[in-house]
């Protein structure tokens, strides 16, 4: 019988599989109640850094604390592999062996996803191998002989990126409990930074309802910020909240915090709103010794915005529509 596999060979990727990532799989596997738990997880968390590696490099950006294949209680509850992709969604990298002819895809994945990535994990754990794209699923397996080329990814992440319906936060959607792939409540972010101590939250949230008129109506919402290098040790975390006003306007109000061992934001470290032109609309600059940024500004329903996050020449946007 033909391998299957032989016949991807003429559009797969071969990559390395990073010291960081096999770090970082290891240890997420010791964190788990079986061998065959352990297992799971060190294979998903692979295939998840080894298609974060991938779109860096195609200058896709990424968001990997935010995905739930790097959330401890997410790795011990379900059999996910997915990979935040800002303004876009989650993006789910399923491992194989070698040899393997289809790959398994849990239910719990079906939902949610902007399209599915195969990775075929060497036995060696040196290398990888992007073996093809699906754009949806609906059953259990998926065979190895239906995948698109890689390439096909890229171009479905350009364009939900240029779509406005997919690229914008619909704010209005969070009343009514509904919220896009990154963010979640603060209260759940917190509790996933207090499972990881080298992100642990530092600095206090102020957040006094008193701003809002209608206070019981307020909906919050955190993100995790990552800028890079600079502060790869301390992402920082965007905190907007929003509440209806009387008049038919909305609210809205932003806060950046710090995380890590630090108390204080990165020196620098910019917040701004930008309208659709990308002229900014309000800013403010951390200073050696601020706990947190704050901006605060109402808009109209269908009023679009942009929030942007920069430290020195690394910045991060996020669309808004009310």
């Amino acid at each position: 019988m033909t391998n299957i596999t032989n016949k991807l060979e003429d559009f797969t990727i071969t990559l390395p599989i990073s010291q960081a990532a096999r770090t970082n799989a290891q240890q997420f596997a010791k964190n788990q109640p079986n061998l065959k738990k352990a297992e799971q997880v060190r294979l998903n968390t692979l295939a998840v850094s080894v298609v974060n590696d991938y779109l860096q490099m195609m200058e896709v950006p990424t968001d990997l604390i935010a995905s739930d294949s790097w959330n401890p209680i997410m790795q011990l509850c379900t059999d996910v592999a997915d990979l935040v992709v800002p303004s876009v969604g989650r993006l789910e990298c399923r491992p194989v062996q070698l040899h393997e002819q289809v790959c398994a895809v849990p239910p719990e994945t079906w939902e949610e996803r902007v399209g599915y990535v195969i990775v075929q994990v060497d036995e060696t754990n040196t290398e990888a191998k992007l073996l093809g794209f699906i754009k949806n699923v609906t059953t259990e397996t998926i065979p190895l002989n239906q995948l698109q080329p890689i390439e096909a990814l890229i171009d479905r992440l350009e364009q939900l990126r240029t779509s406005p319906v997919d690229a914008l936060v619909n704010l209005s959607q969070w009343f009514i409990g509904q919220c896009q792939a990154g963010w979640q409540t603060l209260e759940d972010l917190l509790n996933s930074l207090e499972a990881r101590p080298a992100y642990a939250f530092r600095s206090p949230v102020s957040t006094p309802d008193a701003v809002f008129n209608l206070k019981e109506a307020v909906t919050r919402r955190a993100k995790l910020i990552d800028l890079g290098i600079q502060i790869v040790n301390q992402p920082v975390m965007l905190i907007v909240e929003i509440a209806p006003e009387a008049n038919g306007q909305t609210s809205v109000r932003l806060q950046l915090h710090s995380t890590g061992e630090q108390l204080y934001l990165p020196a620098g470290v910019e917040l701004k709103v930008l309208d659709t032109s990308g002229a900014i609309f309000l800013e403010a600059q951390a200073r050696s010794a601020d706990n947190y940024l704050q901006l605060q500004f109402r808009g109209e329903l269908e009023e679009q915005f942009s929030v942007q996050v920069s430290l020195d020449d690394m910045s991060i946007t996020e669309n808004f529509v009310i």
